[in-house]
């Protein structure tokens, strides 16, 4: 088992950090708002959790997942977070983050630009196309009939293999989707985002194989 840190903890952070603790990883958590403010979500995932600061979080994690707004690249504790295994869960939303030319056309991923600030993290993209009430509740353990699967997409093979294995530990297998470059596959509003696992107003989800999770990926267009 490793120690998973988390910058960010909202809704995604805090979903995966309650699988995690129990597949019996360790979790670190932290926020913008100050460890104080995740007493209660420690308290709740028990023993296995503490809170922390975000560089505290990015130096105590073998894996470290990052959960923040487009906007917050910037203020992310980029050294620390050298030479980790870094898990990219962010959705670009321009009603949110506002305009970033650079993501509004095709030049660029958002983990591409995430790449960018935080230079020599092993980042692969994962998470960030599936409703977290869904991610709770549609893990299974291996050799489920009815196993998910998550898209995942990143350039290194040795931090892809990490995540990989974490995700299976928590109870999802994985599609490999390419480079970060390609990880437009899987952004916001593709074919592949939320839509596999059935509608939110469902919130146990419906389970997405492989093959699905490959033909959604497969349809997508810029």
């Amino acid at each position: 088992m490793t120690t998973v840190g988390f910058i960010g903890s909202g809704s995604i952070g805090g979903t995966i950090a309650r699988l995690a603790v129990a597949a019996g990883h360790q979790v670190v958590l932290s926020n913008s708002r100050g460890p104080e403010t995740l007493a209660d979500t420690v308290a709740e995932l028990g023993p296995r959790a503490t809170a922390a600061t975000s560089g505290e979080a990015a130096a105590a994690g073998g894996i470290v997942v990052v959960t923040v707004p487009v906007t917050a690249f910037p203020h992310l504790p980029a050294a620390p977070l050298a030479g980790k295994t870094v898990i990219d869960t962010c959705n670009y939303g321009p009603e949110r983050d506002g305009h970033i030319p650079e993501l509004d056309g095709t030049s660029l991923t958002s983990s591409e630009l995430l790449s960018r600030y935080i230079p020599g993290a092993g980042l692969v993209k994962a998470f960030n196309t599936i409703y977290f009430k869904h991610l709770l509740s549609l893990a299974r353990p291996a050799g489920a009939a009815d196993r998910s699967y998550l898209p995942i997409a990143g350039d290194s093979g040795s931090a892809k293999a990490a995540v990989t294995e974490f995700i299976a530990s928590i109870g999802y297998g994985v599609v490999d989707t390419g480079p970060l470059a390609d990880s437009w596959r899987q952004a916001t509003g593709t074919p592949v985002w939320g839509t596999p696992y059935g509608p939110s107003s469902n919130e146990k989800g419906e389970p997405a194989g492989e093959d699905a999770i490959r033909a959604a990926l497969a349809t997508a267009t810029r």
